[in-house]
């Protein structure tokens, strides 16, 4: 089960809660004094927020809950995406005076599309500001109209708040249910339902993700916990699969040991795994190996336990698989779940006085992260969702590895389009070609992804040089003419040569980024800005306004809606303007205006194409470099 929400509405608050009444702890901590179960690291507990999903597991009755305490913050995203991944259900956590926010929005949205069961509860009933009928109609209007409460607050906004639970035979239920049943609309409308009948229909239609009960209460006073714990044991489904099939587990989550080595999170969706025995790991990319885990520790009480095996339902934390990776599947593949949230759109530069040093340290942490993409050339840059991440990265290289790094600027990742196809070949020995080695390449534009084909003999040339070429060429296709990623193209190798016994790989290596640069200028190339589809809700005496805002942010109204109390403009906005746009929105619509990015694409820059540039202020001009290296 995963708790999910915007940051500050208090799922570690709720966790704490859950786990207290489990008996896992003996007394609740505070996210302010960082006392908590889940947030350990050091800026978790500084910042009151948390960073990496953890994981605890406990007993509520005859139920093994195994609880994953996601991150609120939007630049940590992708933990919310690989948590998503593994979970049987989900809490949804609102905050009873800030209402539903971006992220809770967007949350929703997500788990929606998903189909997993999810329970809502609303927090902070005992806050000054707490509101019941209003917050119910935009969880209904905002989120999703299945959303049904299954009590009253009595003394809202005040310490005393307490939930009120109602019958579970009520109206508002009944007609919910009768929605999605016609035998059980019968039954509602000549009243012969029992609460046996309600309770069975809201289970089967919880687990259908067609219903959503809304549960309030206060992770501070304890109240509405244990309603909402007969909840969780009453509607959310328990994982059903069997330890006699054929294992199949994914790994969300990776970390290091204080030894260094690295320990894997891994749901077991089926079968069993047992320590030292041989899995198949199948990476998300890169052929499939077989390795075995030196240990299997189980998540059991608020620990971990070290046991031989582990079934179907269980989470664990293997250790000894050197390679793995978050995404891997153990055992037999099952058709991924996907990309959930669109990947970083921003970078930023990263400088440290021992650059080797440096790299290695982010290399290990992109193995926490993968959306942490890690690239070196001239300067060391790392992708971001945004600024909270530059922190956090500089607290873990400096508590972790024992570097003081400095950020340049964060600035929007450009890439480049091909606009055609173009070729380029040297042949060995003539006179603008100054190493014992020959090639030849013709690149063409590509819907998706990096496609290396041979149109030479795979034995005309020794494997190691094939290798240096395939892996040269990937490199230099991270920086293109304008400096720019390439991340779509088709590269075909049409010509190799080679003398032995005096060419060496490393000629290849110097050769192929002069010549596949020069076919890709043959090509030309556009680069092309991340641009993110928005919806946005606004008070409808603001649409003036904020048109002219989003005008001001080069931003693209393709749809709106007017309400008598709520208007909706969706379109396009450029990532490079979304964060200005989002600081003047509040003062443009009385602070209630959300806008929730949905998807990104990538669409042509205006005017002048931007050149990727050096923390020294130099263009990473990869065409000008080259071409002046080859003359030199």
């Amino acid at each position: 089960m995963g708790i999910v929400a915007h940051v500050d509405a208090g799922k570690t608050s709720l966790t704490e809660r859950l786990l207290y009444a489990a008996g896992v702890i003996d007394r609740v901590g505070r996210v302010d004094d960082g006392s908590t179960q889940t947030d350990s690291m050091d800026l978790e507990r500084k910042r009151g927020i948390t960073i990496r999903s953890a994981v605890v597991s406990f007993e509520l009755g005859d139920l093994t809950v195994n609880l994953i305490d996601t991150p609120g913050h939007s630049d940590f995203i992708a933990e919310v995406e690989r948590a998503l991944s593994v979970l049987d259900g989900a809490v949804l956590v609102i905050s009873a005076v800030e209402g539903v926010q971006v992220q809770t929005r967007l949350l929703m949205r997500t788990l929606t599309r998903l189909r997993i069961p999810t329970c809502l509860f609303v927090n902070k009933i005992d806050r000054v500001g707490a509101r019941y009928d209003e917050l119910l109609a935009d969880i209904a209007r905002l989120l999703t109209p299945a959303a049904v409460p299954m009590g009253s607050v009595e003394d809202l906004g005040q310490r005393s708040a307490r939930f009120v639970p109602f019958p579970l035979q009520n109206k508002a239920l009944g007609e919910l249910l009768a929605e999605h049943n016609d035998e059980i609309l019968t039954g509602y409308l000549d009243d012969s339902l029992s609460a046996d009948d309600y309770a069975a229909e809201l289970r089967r239609q919880v687990a259908a993700a067609q219903v959503h009960p809304v549960y309030f209460g206060s992770a501070m006073t304890g109240d509405g916990i244990d309603e909402l714990i007969a909840g969780i044991q009453s509607w959310l489904p328990r994982a059903s699969d069997s330890p006699s099939n054929a294992l199949r587990a994914r790994v969300f989550k990776v970390e290091r040991a204080s030894a260094g080595q690295k320990v894997a999170s891994a749901r077991i969706f089926a079968g069993s795994l047992s320590a030292r025995a041989y899995v198949h790991v199948h990476p998300a990319e890169g052929p499939s190996y077989e390795a075995r885990p030196t240990a299997v520790e189980l998540f059991e009480r608020g620990a971990r336990r070290t046991v031989e095996r582990a079934e179907a339902g269980q989470i664990v934390a293997l250790r000894g698989l050197k390679d793995i990776r978050i995404g891997d599947q153990l055992g037999v593949p099952a058709q991924g779940v996907g990309r959930l949230f669109s990947p970083p759109t921003l970078e930023t530069v990263v400088s440290a006085r021992d650059r080797v040093k440096l790299f290695q340290a982010l290399t290990q942490l992109a193995e926490q992260d993968p959306l942490i993409r890690v690239r070196k050339a001239d300067d060391i840059t790392v992708s971001l969702y945004g600024e909270v991440q530059k922190e956090v990265i500089a607290s873990l290289l400096e508590t972790e590895y024992g570097l003081q790094v400095a950020f340049s600027e964060t600035t929007p990742i450009h890439i480049e389009r091909l606009d055609g196809v173009g070729a380029a070949y040297r042949e060995i020995g003539a006179p603008d070609n100054l190493w014992a080695a020959g090639v030849g390449f013709r690149v063409s534009p590509l819907a998706e992804g990096i496609a290396y084909n041979l149109e030479v003999e795979l034995g005309g040339l020794p494997r190691a040089f094939h290798t240096a070429i395939e892996e040269t060429v990937r490199q230099t296709l991270h920086q293109s003419l304008y400096g720019w990623e390439i991340p779509n193209c088709r590269i075909d190798l049409t010509h190799t040569a080679y003398s032995s016994p005096v060419t060496v790989a490393s000629d290849f290596r110097r050769l192929v980024p002069l010549v596949l640069m020069q076919a890709i200028e043959a090509a030309g190339t556009t680069v092309l800005e991340p641009v993110s589809h928005f919806e946005l809700d606004i008070p409808p005496d603001s649409v003036a306004r904020v048109l002219s805002l989003l005008a001001e942010s080069r931003a693209v109204v393709e749809q709106t809606t007017i309400h008598p109390t709520r208007a909706r403009l969706e379109g396009t906005i450029p990532a490079a303007t979304i964060h200005p746009f989002e600081t003047h929105l509040p003062g443009q619509t009385h602070g209630e205006g959300i806008l929730t990015p949905t998807e990104t694409t990538y669409q042509s820059v205006p005017g002048t194409p931007p050149t990727r540039t050096r923390t020294d202020g130099n263009p990473l001009n990869q065409k000008q470099y080259l071409l002046h290296l080859n003359q030199a």
